[in-house]
């Protein structure tokens, strides 16, 4: 297997995975609980919360865990509208975003608020000129993901937000896709709430963190006994906490020795291979792209051949046929991409783990079976 879809899930960090034994063995205790089992969980539960605040400059008391970056991101949409309601009923958020945003926003729609989508360029990137058009006196939150999960675009966040603050509108941006890729900083971004999704960032599946700057309006999804100083309630999932902490820690390190650079020169190496051999469309302007993603199409090729030939390398494909009904990816859409082009295309995203080993033996493979 080669694993070519770390946008789509990381494997763990081995350390991550020490880290996290002694809380499923040993130290299994409640952390609300006031006895010494109790409290090893509660001191390692907000070590961890240090961890995942030092990544992007927070303070810790500004990071509530949540089950992953969907909880993360319907609590925005539900929580912040929900806090601000009487202030107005108008979000602004963007067409390519992840689902994850698109139907809690379509959901609020049915409960009164009105939405507006911003499309992005061609290229895929926003621009923050069509965010200040698109602002109105009722306006209470912007929501601009940091970095697209398919074209791997960076968006211009902080110019978004510096719009956001100068008309005092919230602004959160979805995170998932950038943490541990690229620096994040929440205090140059200019946010106020931000998106961690932990199976992102080489931490276990089933956890994620919100950012929520101090004093911004918030209203809880999840109603209990007050955990997360009352923004989270239910007994806290002490052990992949820990495990999201520790993968922060490491990758927090990983982005001062600039390992990801290794990454880019990896991506550049095999996207050289498939315009050498290939006749391919690249979507997004790479000099935005992170660091470890090329999103492109085949001419000739559709991305259903390529996963029915190619088993060994994991790729997501544009579009696909499921039942004889064809999916066509809305952020190809969005950017104004014919379904011709769409349907040969497949993202290619790489990893720490990745070795240039394989982008060879990839590239190999290909040239082998998809030129017969």
């Amino acid at each position: 297997m080669i694993y070519f879809d770390y946008n789509a899930t990381t494997p763990i960090f081995p350390e991550v995975k020490e880290a996290m034994e002694p809380l499923l063995k040993e130290r299994f205790g409640n952390p609300s609980c006031s006895y010494p089992l109790g409290r090893e969980a509660k001191d390692a539960l907000e070590r961890a919360r240090e961890e995942v605040a030092t990544l992007i400059h927070a303070r810790p008391q500004e990071i509530i865990f949540t089950s992953g970056g969907t909880e993360a991101n319907n609590t925005v949409f539900k929580g912040i509208l929900w806090a601000l309601k009487e202030k107005g009923n108008h979000v602004i958020t963007t067409a390519i975003e992840h689902p994850s945003i698109l139907k809690p926003a379509q959901f609020m729609q049915k409960l009164g608020f009105e939405i507006t989508f911003v499309s992005p360029t061609r290229e895929g990137r926003i621009e923050p000129e069509k965010i200040k058009r698109a602002i109105r006196k009722d306006t209470i939150l912007i929501s601009v993901m940091h970095a697209n999960n398919e074209t791997g675009i960076i968006q211009p966040i902080a110019e978004a937000a510096q719009i956001a603050k100068k008309y005092n509108i919230i602004f959160h941006t979805d995170a998932a896709q950038s943490l541990g890729k690229i620096e994040v900083n929440v205090d140059a971004l200019g946010v106020d709430l931000l998106t961690i999704a932990g199976h992102k960032l080489y931490a276990p599946k089933g956890i994620g963190a919100l950012y929520i700057r101090e004093n911004v309006p918030f209203l809880p999804l999840i109603h209990g006994a007050g955990q997360e100083n009352g923004k989270r309630a239910g007994t806290e999932n002490v052990a992949f906490i820990v495990g999201l902490g520790k993968a922060c820690s490491i990758l927090k390190q990983k982005l001062k020795n600039k390992e990801n650079l290794k990454i880019a020169r990896l991506r550049d190496k095999l996207w050289e291979g498939l315009k050498t051999n290939f006749e391919v469309i690249r979507h997004g302007a790479s000099q935005y792209c992170l660091p470890n993603t090329i999103y492109v199409s085949f001419k000739k090729i559709t991305a259903q051949h390529f996963l029915n030939v190619l088993p060994e390398i994991c790729v997501s494909p544009g579009a696909a046929c499921h039942s004889q009904k064809t999916t066509f990816s809305h952020v190809l859409k969005a950017m104004g991409i014919s379904y011709e082009i769409a349907k040969g295309a497949l993202r290619f995203s790489l990893g720490y783990f990745t070795t240039e080993e394989e982008i060879e033996k990839a590239l190999n493979l290909m040239i082998k079976r998809l030129q017969n």
